[in-house]
């Protein structure tokens, strides 16, 4: 192994520690949607609009459990091994990752307040579109920091890139407020007020389906830390906050994909009985939500 010198605030154990919960988070997180994806792919009656949301937003996570494992494997290396240019990719392709992510678990409770109470039909023309919107804005909005606004550089650890929130300067505040605006604000919004019009449905059916407070407890236990940590950065010196702080936050953000996996496929009564059937080849009758009228 070569040479190297280990970031300022971290031990050799600091590094193989973090470096192993990217590892498991990544590969827990990998395993699931990956499941998920083939799934999709693979059993034709689960191919319908609704579950295309889910896919997606399946794919969104792997990339991201990707991104952590290449952290992970720099992590156990003690440093950075792809260059300035890899560090940029590696936080463009995290960005695009994240923002996709969060939009998708919107889109997904806006559908299934349509699904339970609105009873309207999804068409794969409106599934198509809103799906391209989401990659092509999350790829735009990911991209705007490699054009110079906001600045993409490594992480306390330096074996891993992000957003550079050290800075604080004007680039970096107006582009972390919009984000803050367009895909923490509005997707909690939406997913706030649709799981409690299906919460009020499902307690007046007296059937509860699945847990509607769960999707915005887990978004806001992984995300919340490391946003909350990055707007704190617009107004304060981030680095009175020892490194070690500063990199469990992403690190803890990372397990996102996993519960997400969790959630909104293996949990999605829509979703499971296809990927049962893809585990075992065994059909499960799909559930008919018009019986809780």
């Amino acid at each position: 192994m070569g040479t190297y010198t280990l970031p300022e605030g971290f031990t050799e154990f600091d590094m193989f520690a973090f470096g192993s919960a990217l590892l498991v988070g990544g590969l827990l997180g990998f395993f699931l949607n990956i499941i998920s994806i083939l799934s999709f792919l693979t059993v034709r009656e689960m191919r319908t609009p609704s579950n295309f949301f889910v896919f997606n937003l399946a794919v969104a996570d792997i990339c991201l459990n990707i991104n952590g494992l290449t952290a992970a494997y720099a992590s156990y290396l003690r440093y950075w091994p792809f260059g300035q240019d890899g560090c940029s990719f590696h936080a463009f392709q995290g960005m695009i990752s994240v923002l996709a992510s969060l939009s998708f678990m919107a889109v997904i409770a806006w559908d299934r307040y349509h699904q339970y109470c609105t009873r309207q039909k999804l068409f794969w023309s409106t599934t198509l579109t809103i799906s391209g919107l989401i990659w092509i804005l999350a790829i735009f909005w990911s991209a705007l920091p490699l054009m110079g606004w906001g600045v993409y550089d490594f992480e306390p650890m330096r074996t891993c890139c992000t957003l550079d929130y050290t800075r604080g300067d004007r680039d970096y505040i107006t582009y972390v407020l919009s984000l803050v605006f367009l895909y923490l604000m509005f997707p909690s919004i939406t997913l706030i007020s649709c799981y409690n019009s299906i919460y009020k449905q499902f307690k007046k059916v007296h059937h509860h389906r699945f847990n509607t407070s769960l999707p915005m407890k887990v978004m806001l236990m992984c995300w919340g830390p490391y946003i909350l940590m990055c707007i704190y950065a617009c107004f304060e010196n981030v680095k009175i906050f020892s490194p070690k702080l500063r990199m469990l936050l992403p690190v803890i953000a990372k397990t996102n994909p996993f519960f997400n996996a969790l959630f909104y496929a293996f949990g999605n009564e829509f979703y499971r009985g296809g990927i049962w059937h893809f585990l075992t080849g065994q059909k499960i009758v799909e559930p008919d939500i018009k019986k809780s009228k």
